[in-house]
C-alpha cells in the first residue's frame, strides 16, 4: 500500500519517527507522499524523506493557511524549491474558507499560480478543499479555458458523486479516501461505492483524521490498513484487490517506481 498524504515529519512523530516508519512497513505500507505545507516545515520534511531509507516522495506547495501577509514570499519559497526539480507533485494547494475568508482572494490568487505551475512542470497536483468547492471549481473551469488538462488528487474527499463527476472532467484525478470513512455516518462511505477503484488513492493524514478505533488519538500511516479494510468491505472487494488497484493508482500518478 501507498499512503498517499502523510505528514510523518510532523513534531507529533519527534520521538518515534523510525518506529513509526517500521510500524508502517509492518502493516504493508511501501511508501509515503510527504505533502509540502509552507517554508517553515520544509526543512524539516525533506530531513525525514531522506532518513525513510527511499521509502518517501516529498511534494512542495503552500497550504491554503499557509497564504496569510506574507504570502507572495512564501509562493516564492515554493517557486524557487520547484527550480531544484526532484518533486513528486505541487501540494498540498488549495481553498480553505473554514477558518476564515480574511485572505480568500490570496488563497485563489496561490491556488491558481500554483495550479499552472504544476502544468507546465508536468506535476500532479495535491488539492485541499474545505468549503470551497464553488470557487475551486470556477478557478478549474479558467484552467480549462487555458487549455490545461490537470492531473492529481482530490485530498480529504467528502463531496458528493455529482461533485466527483465534475472532478473527472478537468483531467485525471483521483480520490483521496482517508480515516473519515471509517467513522460512523460518514456520508463518503455512501458515495465511495459509486466510485470506480481505479479512481481511489489511500491516504492517513497523520497525525490527523484517525480512523476508528484509534480516533482520539494520533494518527499514523501504519493506520492506513484499517482504511483500506473499511474501503474493502464497503466495495465488497478483498483487501487484496484494493491494495493492488489503489497502489498502482498511487505509482502512476507520482511516477513512483
Amino acid at each position: 500500500m501507498i499512503d498517499t498524504h502523510t505528514h510523518l515529519y510532523d513534531e507529533a512523530f519527534a520521538e518515534d519517527y523510525a518506529g513509526a516508519l517500521d510500524r508502517a512497513s509492518e502493516a504493508g505500507v511501501e511508501h509515503l507522499v510527504f505533502p509540502g505545507i509552507d517554508s517553515s516545515v520544509h526543512g524539516r520534511m525533506t530531513e525525514a524523506a531522506a532518513r525513510s531509507g527511499g521509502r518517501a516522495s516529498v511534494a512542495t506547495g503552500l497550504h491554503p493557511t499557509s497564504v496569510k501577509e506574507d504570502w507572495k514570499r512564501e509562493l516564492d519559497f515554493v517557486e524557487n524549491r520547484l527550480t531544484d526539480g526532484g518533486w513528486c507533485a505541487v501540494g498540498e494547494i488549495g481553498l480553505d474558507r473554514h477558518w476564515s475568508d480574511e485572505f480568500i482572494h490570496e488563497q485563489e490568487e496561490a491556488f491558481l499560480t500554483q495550479m499552472r505551475w504544476a502544468s507546465e512542470a508536468g506535476l500532479p497536483v495535491i488539492i485541499h478543499v474545505r468549503e470551497a468547492f464553488d470557487t475551486v471549481f470556477r478557478i478549474m473551469d479558467r484552467l480549462a479555458e487555458e487549455g490545461r488538462r490537470m492531473k492529481g488528487i482530490f485530498h480529504a474527499f467528502s463531496g458528493s458523486i455529482e461533485t466527483y463527476r465534475r472532478i473527472r472532467t478537468y483531467g485525471d484525478f483521483r480520490i483521496g479516501i482517508g480515516g473519515v470513512l471509517t467513522y460512523k455516518n460518514a456520508g463518503i462511505a455512501g458515495t465511495v461505492k459509486e466510485i470506480p477503484l481505479e479512481d481511489i488513492v489511500l491516504e492517513t493524514d497523520s497525525p490527523w483524521l484517525t480512523p476508528v478505533p484509534f480516533r482520539g488519538k494520533r494518527n499514523e500511516s501504519a493506520y492506513l490498513r484499517i482504511i483500506a479494510e473499511r474501503l474493502a468491505d464497503i466495495k465488497g472487494l478483498s483487501l487484496e484487490e484494493v491494495d493492488r488497484v489503489t497502489t498502482d493508482n498511487a505509482k502512476s500518478l507520482f511516477n513512483i517506481k
